[in-house]
């Protein structure tokens, strides 16, 4: 893929965020008088601009080691780049291609209840939350957080 960018041409990366189906049986509207339908919440963020190749060999064990840093630090005995013989990390380094995006636009999106009465947005966090999946949960967290 890397062998046909073109930076000439604006890139377009998706990033979602959690999203779920959201029940009308949630909302206690619809005991009331039944008005309600499904529909389903979500967030997002586009983002675009032209993407640039890198070969350079030291930006790339920068990064390397600092993603390795980021995602390693939760551990008891977090493993690190320099853990591995020197000769076999050159070896992996020489097989990545760097693709860096240059932000030009920046757009984010989310539903998230926000149209719905407290009532509703209480309501369907709760089912969310029932469902106990981690992404549930998030949604059930986004839909607190558009009510306050």
């Amino acid at each position: 893929m890397w062998k046909t960018l073109r930076s000439d041409i604006a890139a377009l990366a998706i990033f979602r965020g959690p999203d779920a189906y959201i029940s009308p049986s949630w909302y206690p509207i619809k005991r009331e008088h039944g008005k309600a339908v499904p529909t389903w919440n979500y967030a997002v963020v586009h983002v675009r601009g032209p993407l640039h190749i890198i070969h350079d060999a030291d930006w790339l064990r920068r990064h390397v080691e600092s993603l390795t840093q980021r995602q390693e630090s939760a551990f008891a005995e977090p493993w690190a780049v320099s853990d591995a013989p020197a000769d076999y990390v050159e070896k992996m380094l020489a097989a990545i291609v760097g693709i860096e995006l240059t932000i030009t636009s920046l757009e984010g999106k989310w539903k998230t209840s926000q149209n719905q009465p407290a009532d509703n947005r209480a309501g369907a966090a709760q089912g969310l939350q029932a469902l106990g999946t981690d992404q549930a949960r998030a949604m059930a967290q986004l839909i607190g957080l558009s009510s306050a």
